[in-house]
């Protein structure tokens, strides 16, 4: 009997795939966020605005773009991307208060 033939062995195996991804995401967002914070700390060293509304516009654009390619819907994408910009404006503004 293989995989295919045995729904249960087929879960497993895609639960498995879906667990790497998801250790690979949180790492990849773990770095992404070491990124930022150094961002956050050159803007609060030289009293830079927090957040980047030309920039973000630009992400959002270019994620979209990337979304489709992708074959992943652009909203899903852009609500993510809006999460996470969310959560780095914090981090900023407490570097910025934290000088």
């Amino acid at each position: 009997m293989t995989d295919a033939a045995d729904p249960k062995a087929e879960l497993l195996r895609l639960r498995g795939s879906i667990d790497n991804i998801d250790a690979a995401l949180i790492f990849l967002l773990a770095e992404r966020f070491r990124a930022t914070q150094q961002v956050g700390q050159l803007k609060a060293e030289h009293e830079m605005p927090a957040s980047d509304p030309g920039r973000e516009e630009q992400q959002v654009a270019r994620l979209r773009a990337l979304a489709e390619q992708a074959h992943l819907d652009p909203e899903f994408a852009e609500k993510w991307f809006n999460f996470v910009v969310a959560e780095v404006i914090r981090h900023h503004t407490e570097a910025a208060e934290g000088r």
